[in-house]
């Protein structure tokens, strides 16, 4: 049975103090009982004296007069007195009869130590009269007087030690008891409030219930502690609220994320972890672990394996099936590690077309640029005659009106790209914005001798930007004029409508577009025929336009060749 630590105290200090005291016991008992002792001692020398002194006074030791009986019978009727000379004879024994029976007490224990230290003492049975006395002898000039007392019950109960002391020092030991319990009862619950908290402490429990310590130092330690530990468990817990909300980062991250330990074992990988690293080995795998095994890591492992370097960052590109990838290996100061695998397909391919995009604007207005210094150079350098002259400035005049469409459009689709906050959302009624077209192109209408005709609702209205909106039809007519040919019709129709959508078809009777030509017509400065577009002036972004403005009205566009020929642009706004 394992002690509590109240009870192991109050037995460490009961065992302390029950020696103590038994100690004390018995130092009193003999010291009493020496001192009783050493009373009845002095009690029977001045019996030996008394003796001792009447024989002096009456100088005879040889005849031992009669006297000496009545002074034997003067004294305590339990006296034994023994007169023995210096060869060991007794003289006279008040208890023997006839002495010259008795032995020679030169030998008896107490005559020899008088005959060495001038008293002796002894307790013992007497050999003549076979009874047990206290024996006392003293040692005179040329003899021994001896007396003595039966060794009973009551000379034993004189020389034993009082109890008196004993039953004090029982009562007092008993009193300490109470205190000791009391005070080892204050001590044990401290220790097992400690214990209780250590317990919380190693097994990272909550506090369940409030605990109280006394009022002592073990106490003031223990609430420390508890403060201490309530600390570290806001601590804890603010850690894994953060945690939590890291995980859920890395849950919902579009980045595929794998922390590894400093000995390459998984510690936490996301969704896309997986989905991308089977993307990318040739066969798929859940260990993750064998991940730095496959080709394609080898560089992470190593930039990983050369620990000598001070860098903790590394990244690198692959291309596979037909994405691109971005591996980027974060090292922490453990020497745990990050992988994080990041596709990058659209934002290489925006990057790409960004790039293409300024080639092409680059492209596109040197041919302007180059005509509008030419021209100017002509006219600055030369003497030309007026009609000359009006033909130089007039052809300036279309390259300066080529540019100054191209930048219009080139600024329209970069802010469409940057978002919705560029354009303001208003009610448009749609037939009245087409009508709005119509009226800006009523010249070049004529011009080519093209037919509009418009079968849209009066009461079709869209919650969308206006510039946009004009974009899109304005730039569908623009596209039949330039491309389509003359002589054509162009319809413009909302065919059908829903509770979300409006849905539109525009088609000109032109001369349509090869079916190979079909899917990049929507692609930024893509010409089907390069030639006739310089030729007309267009930027080749008008209907990269229709489909930015659609797309950014929540709709779809489509087109493609009618049987009857020219282009169909089957397209949704959403209303």
């Amino acid at each position: 049975m394992k002690l509590s630590y109240k009870q192991k105290l109050f037995l460490y200090f009961f065992g302390i103090m029950a020696v103590f005291a038994i100690s004390i016991v018995i130092l009193e008992q003999k010291e009493e009982k020496s001192q009783r002792t050493q009373a009845l001692t002095d009690r029977l020398d001045s019996y030996a004296d008394i003796i001792h002194s009447y024989i002096e006074d009456s100088s005879a030791m040889n005849n031992v007069p009669p006297d000496i009986e009545k002074l034997a019978k003067a004294m305590p009727l339990d006296i034994r007195i023994t007169i023995i000379d210096e060869t060991g004879k007794v003289t006279f024994d008040k208890n023997i009869g006839n002495i010259g029976r008795a032995d020679n007490h030169l030998n008896r224990p107490e005559v020899r130590m008088a005959l060495y230290q001038g008293i002796g003492t002894n307790v013992r049975v007497s050999g003549s009269t076979h009874q047990e006395y206290l024996y006392y002898a003293k040692h005179y000039d040329n003899y021994y007087v001896r007396v003595a007392l039966p060794y009973t019950v009551e000379t034993q109960g004189m020389l034993k030690a009082d109890n008196f002391f004993i039953y004090i020092a029982i009562a007092i030991f008993v009193i300490v008891l109470l205190l000791l319990n009391y005070v080892a009862g204050r001590f044990g619950k401290s220790i097992l409030q400690l214990k209780k908290l250590s317990t919380h402490i190693k097994y990272d429990k909550p506090f369940a219930e409030k605990i109280d310590f006394p009022d002592d130092e073990l106490g003031e330690i223990g609430n420390q502690l508890v403060d201490i530990l309530k600390q570290k468990e806001n601590g804890k817990r603010e850690i894994e609220q953060e945690r939590e909300k890291l995980v859920q980062h890395f849950q919902f991250a579009q980045e595929g994320i794998c922390i590894f330990d400093s000995d390459f074992r998984k510690i936490y990988a996301n969704t896309h972890f997986f989905q991308y690293l089977n993307f990318i080995v040739d066969q798929p795998t859940f260990q993750i672990e064998a991940i730095l095994q496959e080709k394609v890591f080898d560089p992470v492992l190593g930039f990983l394996s050369d620990r000598d370097k001070k860098d903790i960052y590394h990244m690198f590109q692959i291309n596979k099936n037909g994405k691109v990838f971005s591996i980027q290996t974060i090292v922490f100061e453990d020497r745990s590690f990050e992988i994080t695998i990041k596709d990058i397909t659209k934002t290489e391919k925006t990057r790409l077309l960004k790039q293409e995009m300024t080639n092409n604007i680059a492209h596109e207005l040197r041919t302007p640029v180059t005509s509008l210094r030419g021209y100017l150079e002509t006219l600055s350098a030369q003497d030309l005659a007026a009609d000359k002259q009006k033909q130089f400035i007039d052809r300036a005049y279309q390259q300066s009106m080529r540019l100054s469409v191209l930048i219009d459009d080139v600024s329209l689709i970069s802010k469409m790209e940057e978002g919705a906050p560029q354009f303001a959302k208003e009610k448009v009624n749609l037939l009245q914005l087409i009508d709005d077209v119509r009226i800006d192109l009523t010249d070049k209408l004529k011009e080519n001798d093209i037919k509009l005709n418009v079968s849209v609702d009066g009461d079709v209205v869209v919650n969308g930007n206006y510039t946009l909106l004009y974009s899109i039809f304005r730039n569908l007519a623009d596209n039949s004029i330039s491309y389509a040919g003359q002589h054509i019709t162009i319809d413009i129709s909302n065919h059908m409508q829903d509770a979300e959508y409006v849905h539109f078809s525009y088609y000109d009777t032109g001369l349509g577009v090869e079916e190979k030509y079909l899917p990049r017509l929507f692609e930024r400065f893509y010409r089907a025929d390069e030639g006739r577009t310089r030729n007309t002036g267009g930027s080749g972004l008008g209907l990269s336009i229709v489909k930015n403005a659609v797309l950014f009205h929540k709709g779809s566009i489509q087109v493609r060749n009618r049987k009857e020929g020219g282009l169909e642009f089957l397209f949704t706004l959403k209303k």
